[in-house]
């Protein structure tokens, strides 16, 4: 999966734009659909990967007229499509008939937020922005190297660091479960139709965090509930959001917190740190249900 094998390949793949033609349906902006046409970035997005990926079952969600599910194809054993429109799904049957009948391609059709995922190696998708979020972290927990295009100002909030005004509550979600990199700004001429915002294509190498999280969801919907009051200090946050984080007692969880976080905006607040106030946070939850 080299940048050569990836250049080697590229005189042999599919144009998008006949790709588009022969499946005789156009982008529809209001259904969220704006198609990668960019032969340069469609071939490099593969190479994205970490280096040594399995890539013997490559997920995709939202394959489209299938441009880039050609390209998946020259460097996966196999490759799964999730395709919630009947005419795409229809399409990349018939277009990729070959490789369907060898066993290389599976295309499900259905919503990827409702459908079960096959088990996967890898995933490398242009997702639907409009529900880029709920997707994202139905695959993140899955704890595969992803290579996922977002809309440019989701992906600059996913890799920020503590103290940028990017960093927030996706910033820390996403972070607990991968390394996140931005890799390449794509602009909205790369696709047609134009969508109205930029785009960026963002790797994510999973790895575990370096702290410990006893109740994940529990961790998730603290973060979640003090980043909706990241104006205040973090003394404030956890006071104001008990509705939100489910604590029974919140005075409580601040009397033990350590002073230095509670003097905090959440911004300021780095993933670990948000471990341990939830730790605290969590036993006198448990507490305050038993």
């Amino acid at each position: 999966m080299t940048g050569s094998d990836g250049e080697s390949h590229s005189s042999q793949r599919r144009n998008p734009d006949a790709l588009i033609r022969r499946a005789g349906v156009r982008g529809d902006p209001d259904h969220d659909q704006h198609f990668l046409v960019d032969d340069r970035v469609l071939d490099r997005i593969p190479d994205y990967l970490p280096e040594g990926t399995d890539t013997s079952h490559v997920l995709e969600i939202g394959g489209g007229p299938g441009a880039l599910t050609d390209r998946l194809l020259a460097v996966a054993e196999r490759v799964t499509v999730v395709e919630r429109d009947p005419t795409f799904a229809a399409f990349l049957e018939r277009e990729f008939r070959e490789e369907a009948e060898a066993g290389r391609l599976t295309v499900v059709e259905g919503d990827a937020l409702d459908v079960d995922l096959p088990e996967f190696t890898a995933c490398v998708a242009n997702l639907p922005y409009g529900v880029s979020s709920e997707i994202a972290f139905r695959l993140l927990p899955e704890k595969r190297p992803m290579v996922l295009m977002f809309q440019k100002e989701f992906a600059d909030r996913m890799v920020a660091e503590p103290g940028t005004p990017e960093y927030g509550r996706l910033s820390v979600s996403t972070q607990h479960y991968a390394e996140a990199e931005l890799v390449e700004p794509v602009p909205p001429t790369a696709f047609s139709p134009p969508p109205a915002v930029d785009s960026a294509i963002v790797r994510l190498t999973p790895r575990d965090p370096d702290y410990d999280v006893d109740d994940e969801q529990f961790f998730l919907d603290f973060v979640k509930a003090v980043f909706t009051q990241r104006r205040k200090t973090v003394r404030n946050g956890i006071r104001n959001t008990a509705h939100i984080s489910g604590l029974s007692d919140p005075d409580a969880v601040v009397d033990a917190a350590p002073e230095e976080l509670l003097r905090k905006r959440a911004g300021k607040v780095t993933p670990e740190e948000f471990a341990e106030l939830a730790a605290i946070a969590s036993e006198f939850r448990r507490g305050g249900d038993g």
